[in-house]
């Protein structure tokens, strides 16, 4: 489960920015967390709104990019211990709208647990080379913390976590000295750590993808899409691929006769869900970390408040699964789907630089938070959350005058 990630001179963001998926002290939705012996509450959702080019996608990109950054060699070399890797390539590029940042190395770091241990790894790249790298663990709840490796430059010392004998300490500088250490040894917190990072799912959906990369075909998951499906209103008895895995039909019974549609022929949002669901059950079923840029698009909001209450319920969310999400839809923007903690925002600051806050985060004029009970969408759009500087202008109507 991941706690928290930070960085910083990663495409829009120049300063440091931080991450969290730990939930605060405050009362909503109280049952919904993801609670774990001796260790703080975990969130089980969250998402993130902000006007264009504020820097949500950036920031899941962020994230995407250093999730990438340790899997992709594992990967290439046919050494990944989870099979269904789901992840996009982001590559890492620095903050370009000042003369240092773009000489200076991104930097990333994140804490996340595995069974019955939390790890904080840290990277610095630029130009593609990393400089830095640190790699650090401890028990669940306890206090003191190991260290699994330190890398700055060409020189590497290991921790005694894992030992010195007969460890190759000499790596190309542009490999990760984690996925090195995944690829060449079986070490145990190596292991661990690594397996988390290739659990990941990051997706986008910015640009239309009708990709049946995926679908499910053994009965339980198969099942649990059509469960899906007919939960919301779209009758779908069973599907079906062909023989080559490209093309996939939808079953029907209507008024006692069967019907069957090619995914082309189905509505976008019926393809959408065919194109999502699949994704977001093997992180139920798995407890993976979902990070899905415009999770919204061509979804009817009944159909993303249904998607954002799979995680939330832990009935269903058994293995501490996550969904970071961002979103245009305000109609879900309600305190009856999230926790203030849930909702973060992304806009740009008068330098050009994205920055993140949560909506707990926000005080009042009187220095309180914003009650639990208030109307988010409606104060978004009224501009009080400070996520779209421009919007309160055009609902009143004086950029037209």
């Amino acid at each position: 489960m991941l706690t928290q990630f930070s960085f910083s001179n990663f495409k829009s963001y120049r300063d440091d920015t931080v991450f969290s998926f730990q939930a605060e002290a405050i009362p909503e939705f109280r049952d919904s967390l993801l609670d774990t012996d001796s260790a703080s509450p975990l969130l089980p959702v969250s998402v993130v709104y902000g006007p264009n080019a504020g820097g949500k996608t950036n920031l899941l990109q962020a994230l995407s990019a250093l999730i990438f950054t340790v899997v992709k060699p594992v990967m290439e070399l046919g050494k990944n211990r989870v099979h269904g890797i789901i992840q996009q390539d982001v590559s890492v590029h620095p903050f370009l709208l000042d003369s240092d940042s773009k000489n200076r190395p991104s930097e990333f770091e994140i804490y996340f647990r595995t069974s019955g241990n939390e790890f904080r790894y840290y990277i610095a790249i630029l130009d593609s080379n990393i400089v830095s790298e640190h790699l650090y663990w401890r028990t669940i709840g306890g206090k003191k913390t190991g260290t699994v490796f330190k890398r700055e430059g060409s020189s590497i010392e290991l921790g005694a976590s894992i030992g010195n004998g007969n460890i190759n300490k000499d790596v190309n500088p542009k490999m990760p000295y984690l996925s090195f250490l995944a690829i060449n040894y079986n070490i145990p917190l190596i292991v661990q750590a690594e397996s988390w990072f290739e659990s990941c799912i990051t997706k986008s959906y910015a640009v239309p993808d009708n990709s049946l990369s995926g679908i499910p075909s053994d009965p339980e998951r198969k099942n649990l899409i059509l469960k899906a499906l007919n939960d919301l209103g779209i009758d779908v008895t069973d599907y079906q691929l062909n023989s080559d895995g490209n093309r996939l039909y939808t079953k029907r019974i209507i008024d006692g006769e069967p019907h069957t549609l090619s995914f082309d022929e189905e509505s976008d949002g019926t393809r959408k869900l065919l194109s999502v669901l699949p994704l977001l059950i093997t992180a139920l079923k798995e407890g993976r970390l979902a990070v899905i840029d415009e999770l919204d698009a061509k979804l009817h909001p009944k159909l993303l408040r249904y998607i954002i209450c799979l995680f939330k319920n832990t009935h269903i969310n058994r293995n501490g699964a996550q969904l970071l999400f961002t979103s245009h839809d305000i109609s879900t923007m309600k305190n009856t789907v999230f926790r203030r903690d849930e909702i973060w925002f992304s806009a740009l600051d008068q330098e050009h630089t994205s920055r993140i806050y949560s909506l707990y985060d926000i005080r009042k004029e009187d220095d309180t938070h914003v009650n639990n009970t208030a109307a988010y969408d409606k104060q978004y759009l009224e501009g009080r959350y400070g996520a779209d500087p421009y919007l309160r202008n055009m609902l009143d109507g004086s950029v037209w005058k």
